[in-house]
């Protein structure tokens, strides 16, 4: 359990408070590329405050206080103008890191006015595919280069990224993360029982878990398991998921890897990124070129339209039971197993780094020294394609357990099935 004071201090991420200040140290994705392509200008929202992604007509990125410093009209309805971002409302034009470039209509001139009326601006940066934030005081530390916004697609490999705002604190998404029983249970059991009922072959997820454990490191924290027929050899254990920290967690095998990136966006609302490489079977790589063709990014689908919680997803189980805790939830009356020691090493790694943010100590993973081509590799459990419910088309057996289904996989799922009929 946690006293409602402690729940305050590491839920709450707004301006001020402890988490902010600690989240604030950290660059943020806010966007994908592909949404400031198709739009250049983006309201978005993160740790509290209303800002505005733009790009300008140059191609470079900036992102500023939303509510224009004229008078408070928002500059998300603006429109880039040569080097800057015109105000929707009289026109005054502000530059990527906040300046105010011209005032029309102010006779005369006044310096002392645009300097005055220069809006908060945060320095930004694009990296594998997404747009990323720094909301922090001072120098910016170098972006981490983590291993999987690297990669390029080639002849059997391509990206997708989904996004959800899901209402609920970040924490209890976060947790969730170090929580490995709930697997054989909520995406094994339940998932089971909603198959069955439309008549769809089970899943191999229920496995019961009869050993885990968490490893401390430099980065964060690895979560192991170990199911009933398995050894301390299985990847499961061996390799394990590991954590970055404050808010990434990457998994893989069968063709996947993956990052699941949390974003603050208030207290009771957060941003959630699936960032997805897939490796295509070669007898299936023709397909991909096609495949290349269609959106790489695309909003992730968690409920039906009367708000219900999909059930036949594991991203849609996963929501279902972060939401419905509430939108920041009490943790008083919680009643923590053995099954959790996980989730209290986490919130020890989160009090620890709480207390260096605030005593000026060295924060983890927030370097100001890092070259600019360091590749930050982080493990993977691989898993040979094929596990996910039988059937002739192990990729889509697998994609159907995992969830993220976006156009491209779509597309790809159905010419495999095609093509498996031809010679089936």
């Amino acid at each position: 359990m946690l006293q409602p004071d402690v729940n305050e201090r590491y839920s709450r991420v707004g301006p001020g408070t402890p988490t902010g200040a600690l989240y604030r140290r950290y660059w943020l994705p806010v966007a994908t590329e592909t949404e400031i392509a198709e739009n250049p200008v983006k309201p978005v929202r993160v740790l509290g405050e209303d800002l505005v992604l733009f790009r300008t007509e140059s191609g470079e990125l900036g992102l500023v206080a939303q509510r224009c410093p004229h008078r408070g009209a928002s500059l998300a309805y603006g429109f880039p103008d040569g080097a800057g971002l015109r105000c929707p409302y009289h026109g005054w034009k502000f530059s990527p890191q906040g300046e105010c470039l011209e005032q029309p209509n102010q006779i005369p001139p006044s310096t002392q006015l645009r300097t005055r009326a220069r809006t908060t601006g945060y320095p930004v940066r694009a990296l594998g595919g997404l747009v990323f934030a720094y909301l922090g005081k001072g120098e910016a530390p170098a972006l981490p280069r983590l291993d999987l916004f690297t990669l390029q697609e080639g002849q059997t490999r391509f990206r997708d990224i989904g996004y959800a705002v899901i209402p609920c604190n970040w924490l209890q998404i976060m947790e969730n993360s170090f929580d490995p029983t709930h697997v054989e249970w909520l995406h094994g059991r339940l998932f089971n029982y909603h198959l069955e009922r439309a008549g769809e072959e089970p899943t191999v997820l229920g496995g019961h878990h009869i050993k885990i454990g968490f490893d401390l490191v430099d980065y964060g924290i690895i979560k192991r398991r170990l199911r009933e027929g398995q050894t301390e050899d299985d990847e499961d254990w061996k390799v394990g998921h590991p954590v970055y920290f404050p808010n990434v967690l990457k998994v893989g095998g069968h063709g996947l890897s993956s990052f699941q990136i949390r974003v603050p966006v208030d207290d009771t609302h957060t941003l959630h990124f699936w960032y997805c490489w897939y490796d295509v079977p070669d007898e299936f790589a023709h397909l991909v070129e096609e495949i290349r063709a269609l959106p790489d990014t695309y909003e992730v689908t968690l409920q039906d339209q009367n708000g219900t919680f999909l059930m036949d997803t594991i991203d849609s189980q996963d929501a279902m039971v972060w939401v419905t805790q509430g939108e920041l939830t009490n943790r008083d009356d919680e009643h923590l197993s053995s099954s959790d020691q996980g989730i209290a090493l986490y919130r020890n790694l989160l009090r620890s780094q709480l207390q260096e943010n605030e005593t000026g100590g060295t924060v983890m993973n927030v370097r100001a020294d890092g070259r600019p081509d360091e590749i930050i590799e982080l493990p993977q459990e691989k898993k040979e394609l094929g596990i996910g419910g039988g059937g002739r088309n192990p990729l889509a057996s697998f994609l159907r357990t995992q969830g993220v289904y976006s156009a491209r996989l779509s597309a790809l799922s159905q010419r495999i099935d095609a093509a498996l009929r031809k010679v089936g």
